[in-house]
């Protein structure tokens, strides 16, 4: 890398490649960076090609530089605006019960304490008793 970059720095660059695992983006004539899925956008990204094309310019932040293996670690997701924490979640399917409450067995929503006398009193029962 002839070019020195630092982590934080804030860049423009132009997307040369996309793989399953993310996109190259060129920062310069002779440098480039990876941009993993993870931090193309906040959210779930199920194809990248369905955020970004081979072309595309993009602003990306430094995340990472590995000076030993010549790798930069860039992020476009980090210059945007986290959504709110609904907005990224999916809305479950409510279950509609179909039990209703005089159908319940109404023993089993006593307390222990409020059971407890009465399971004394069964233990001390005669009838109830093997023998």
């Amino acid at each position: 890398m002839t070019v020195k970059y630092k982590q934080g720095d804030l860049l423009i660059g132009k997307v040369t490649g996309i793989q399953p695992y993310g996109a190259f983006v060129a920062l310069d004539e002779e440098t480039q960076g990876l941009v993993h899925i993870s931090e193309i956008k906040h959210g779930f990204v199920k194809d990248i090609n369905d955020v970004l094309s081979v072309g595309d310019e993009v602003k990306v932040k430094v995340l990472q530089i590995n000076e030993e293996q010549g790798k930069i670690s860039l992020s476009i997701r980090a210059l945007q605006e986290e959504p709110p924490a609904e907005a990224t979640k999916k809305p479950r399917a409510r279950r509609q019960g179909s039990v209703k409450l005089d159908e319940v067995d109404q023993e089993g929503f006593n307390t222990l304490k409020d059971k407890l006398q009465e399971w004394i009193d069964k233990s001390e029962r005669d009838d109830l008793i093997k023998k």
